[in-house]
């Protein structure tokens, strides 16, 4: 997870301080889901998708493909301040974006089922299926994030506190308390992830093909 943090000091012109406070932009938030590629993999064998999807797969059954995504979390600042003549204080309005989706996303189909057979097709759409799910829940989420973020940076005046602590204040919070949030309301895509891979599910598609998927298992 990656945080670029820019704190930009204003000089002072010949304003009071509450003038120069008001003067900064409004502080804000910004929410952008990621948009990356999907990517195929046809290299691994269904015994080594089984051992990869473990965690995932119901006891008993071979895995014959697999949707893996990694849930990115990026947070970006840009900080407008101003300090007092003194030196001792600033007013400073975070300007924030946040970047979350999944990077990378890569369908696996097991390499027993090349392309272009019935097989593969079967399996390919069981496996569009946790794509699909994976987009509607980023989707989903987007706005909850955006009211709640912008609630808590983008609801009120410039932050006021001792010079030189907005950064290092905001990044502590960012880091302790907002990416883990983001986080957990990513993963509980897997709920709905969950639902797809019933055990009917699972015989509808080991069934499917007059039977290629079950033969050619028999066959390993």
């Amino acid at each position: 997870m990656r945080f670029l943090f820019c704190l930009t000091l204003i000089a002072f012109a010949p304003l009071g301080w509450a003038d120069q406070c008001d003067q900064l932009p409004k502080p804000s938030v910004t929410v952008k889901r990621l948009e990356e590629r999907l990517t195929y993999n046809t290299e691994y064998s269904y015994r080594s998708l089984t051992n990869i999807g473990a965690a995932l797969a119901r006891p008993g059954k071979q895995v014959l493909g697999l949707t893996r995504g990694t849930a990115s979390v990026q947070f970006a600042t840009n900080t407008p301040s101003f300090t007092d003549p003194s030196g001792r204080w600033e007013c400073a309005s975070p300007q924030i974006t946040l970047t979350f989706g999944f990077s990378p996303m890569t369908v696996y189909v097991a390499r027993e089922f090349p392309p272009g057979t019935c097989a593969y097709k079967e399996i390919l759409e069981h496996e569009m299926r946790h794509v699909k799910t994976y987009q509607e829940h980023i989707a989903r989420i987007e706005k909850d994030l955006t009211s709640t973020l912008t609630e808590r940076f983008a609801s009120g005046a410039p932050w006021r506190g001792a010079a030189g602590q907005t950064a290092g204040k905001l990044q502590r919070e960012l880091d302790q308390r907002w990416v883990p949030y983001v986080q957990r309301e990513i993963k509980r895509v897997d709920e709905a992830q969950a639902l797809i891979d019933t055990t009917e599910e699972y015989e509808r598609v080991a069934n499917s093909c007059a039977g290629e998927i079950k033969n050619r298992l028999r066959q390993k």
